[in-house]
């Protein structure tokens, strides 16, 4: 499809943007896309250092992680369903809709967690249930992002589109900061109190965090493109059936240009605190908090690397932060083996520090790749395609470890092909932007 087929071509035909407009509705994708995050992670965090023990007592140590980890991948396996349900919503019905309903969905999902029994009170039902409702984030997710970049990307100037579609991407690390930091208070409690309550606390804030998101989202106003495309009766009638027929090259450089940003996050992340915990034997408090200060960090890193994008093009940004991340990969887990505390925070906060030069232009890139009537399925597909792949790399990082002999070289080199998958992603998808045309009023 060529991208004239889906941008209007007349004066009279050209959406009007405003830039207060923009950071109100970005400031709204952001909140959400924030509490999107936080319960998404939760349940990573919940996978390395409570399911395994709680949801799969009858394993033996590694066997219960694998268990855990794949249920974790279970959720991101569901993330392109969900890309094509919502993708549908997002491009036929309209952006705001779908955003409102996937908010419910991974809200609801999150808090009924927390009062899941464990397996010690009901028995294989308890990991079954885990899975259905990490099923139903899963399915939320897909949808949720793409949507949240595509309205704020869709109501903001097109030269200022970088910093915008970077205040969404700090919902990530934000989201990490707030699950984090509510798993290292409750790792403040006594084990037993831990293990008997304490975990589920975290859980249950989703609810009340559930109703201020949809309060600020109910405000956000339908983006401006997509009602040109409602005027000018362009919307896809089967917008992830057009996708895979007319734009599968594009979309492929969507799942190279994400990869990292999700994929690497959580090698750095929850198979870092698993290893450190179950092979290093160090404090889980310690893995905690040292994704709690790369979290801190990861926000400047992602709000610097949107602005620096407008100048550079969010492809080559994502050439960059791959190729950075990839030369960093076996320096970054030598830290980590030293067992040193400093190191080993040190180590996580410049591993998610460079794979954030690439997710902070993820949203920017992507919204650029495909043209408006298929860019909420062709954005979320993509994103979440990355994302189905990345959700299995904490246990294939696992799997290789076990198979090499407990050392960290195979996460090491496992975090390196990603890189250079979105190294090649960014490479392409610079010379494959598309841009709208759109008056700024």
């Amino acid at each position: 499809m060529q991208p004239s087929e889906a941008t209007p071509t007349t004066p009279s035909d050209v959406p009007k943007v405003s830039g207060a407009d923009a950071g109100k509705i970005a400031r709204a994708a952001f909140v959400g896309t924030a509490l999107e995050w936080y319960d998404y992670f939760l349940f990573g965090t919940a996978a390395a250092i409570v399911f395994n023990r709680l949801f799969f007592t009858t394993l033996d140590p590694t066997a219960a992680t694998l268990a855990a980890f794949a249920t974790f991948g279970v959720g991101f396996a569901a993330r392109p369903l969900g890309a094509v349900l919502f993708g549908f919503i997002g491009d036929r019905v309209g952006r705001r809709p779908a955003l409102l309903i996937t908010i419910v969905m991974i809200g609801c999902a999150t808090g009924l967690i927390g009062v899941l029994p464990d397996f010690g009170s009901i028995g294989l039902a308890a990991p079954v249930m885990l899975a259905i409702l990490r099923l139903m984030q899963g399915l939320a997710v897909g949808g949720e992002w793409g949507g949240a970049m595509t309205i704020a990307v869709e109501h903001a100037p097109i030269e200022k589109r970088g910093r915008f579609a970077a205040l969404v991407q700090v919902g990530s690390p934000v989201g990490t900061l707030m699950s984090s930091g509510a798993f290292a208070l409750v790792l403040l409690l006594p084990s037993e109190s831990f293990d008997a309550w304490g975990w589920r606390l975290p859980f249950l804030a989703a609810f009340p965090l559930l109703l201020i998101a949809l309060y600020i989202r109910l405000k956000v106003e339908e983006s401006p493109i997509f009602r040109e495309l409602v005027k000018l009766e362009e919307r896809a009638k089967i917008p992830a059936l057009e996708v895979f027929r007319h734009a599968w090259g594009r979309l492929i450089v969507a799942v190279a240009a994400a990869f990292l940003g999700v994929g690497g996050f959580y090698v750095m992340t929850t198979f870092v605190i698993s290893y450190g915990t179950g092979t290093l034997g160090l404090e889980r408090g310690l893995m905690v908090n040292a994704t709690l200060v790369a979290a801190v960090f990861q926000i400047g890193v992602v709000l610097v690397m949107g602005r620096i994008s407008e100048r550079v093009g969010p492809g080559r940004m994502t050439f960059i932060g791959g190729i950075i991340t990839a030369v960093a990969a076996f320096p970054l887990f030598w830290l980590i083996d030293t067992r040193n505390p400093a190191a080993i925070i040190l180590a996580v906060t410049l591993g998610i520090a460079f794979l954030s030069i690439a997710y902070a232009v993820t949203g920017a890139l992507l919204t650029e790749l495909f043209p408006p009537r298929l860019r909420y399925s062709g954005v979320a597909l993509g994103y979440n395609l990355a994302g189905a792949l990345s959700g299995f790399l904490p246990l294939i990082a696992v799997a290789l470890q076990g198979a090499s002999g407990g050392g960290s070289w195979t996460a090491a080199l496992l975090l390196m092909a990603v890189s250079l998958i979105t190294a090649a992603g960014g490479f392409f998808g610079e010379r494959l932007r598309v841009k709208d045309k759109a008056i700024v009023q």
